[in-house]
C-alpha cells in the first residue's frame, strides 16, 4: 500500500467514528499568489479578471481574483491536509452546493474550518458511514469567502454487525 504524505494508508488516524457531529475541524491556512491566480485560469476559466490586475481592478472583483474552481481547488487541498489524507475518506457522491461569498484576491491568505452536521452509517454497507459536512473558508480579515457542503464517506474503525 503506498505511503501518501507521509502517513500510511494501513493505519490513518481518523476514521468514521471521530467524526462527531458538532466536531470542528481547521483548515490550514494557504497563501493566495498572483501567479496560481493566472496558471489556474489560463487553463481553466480564462476570463480578463482571472488573467490580468488592471482588469481584475476595472471589474466588480476589484482586483486579480481567483477563479471560483480555484477557490474551491484551494480548499480541497486545505482540506486533504488538514484530515482527509489521514482518514479512512472513501469519497464523497458529490457536493450539496458551493457559494462563492466575496472575492479572493492574489494576496489573500486563506484559512478555514470544516464543521460535522449530521452522520449516519450505512444500511446496505455497514462498514461505511456518510458524514455531513459544512465548510467555511475566510480571508485574512475573517471575512467568509467560500461556503460549501457535502457528504463524506469513511470507513469505520468497528463496522456496525448486520
Amino acid at each position: 500500500m503506498p505511503i501518501i504524505s507521509g502517513m500510511s494508508a494501513y493505519n490513518p488516524r481518523y476514521a468514521y467514528e471521530d467524526f462527531t457531529v458538532g466536531s470542528e475541524w481547521p483548515l490550514p491556512a494557504k497563501s493566495v499568489e498572483a501567479s496560481e491566480i493566472i496558471d489556474f485560469a489560463s487553463q481553466f476559466d480564462p476570463q480578463p479578471f482571472h488573467l490580468d490586475e488592471a482588469a481584475g481592478k476595472a471589474s466588480i472583483l476589484g482586483g486579480l481574483a481567483a477563479s471560483g474552481w480555484h477557490t474551491v481547488s484551494m480548499f480541497m487541498r486545505m482540506m486533504c491536509d488538514a484530515y482527509l489524507l489521514d482518514s479512512t475518506s472513501q469519497g464523497a457522491p458529490g457536493i450539496d452546493y458551493a457559494k462563492w461569498k466575496k472575492p479572493v484576491l492574489a494576496g489573500d491568505t486563506l484559512t478555514g474550518k470544516s464543521t460535522v452536521l449530521d452522520r449516519r452509517v450505512s444500511k446496505s454497507k455497514p462498514n461505511l458511514g456518510f458524514v455531513t459536512l459544512h465548510h467555511e473558508i475566510y480571508n485574512q480579515h475573517g471575512v467568509v469567502v467560500c461556503e460549501l457542503q457535502n457528504t463524506g464517506m469513511f470507513t469505520l474503525r468497528e463496522p456496525v454487525a448486520a
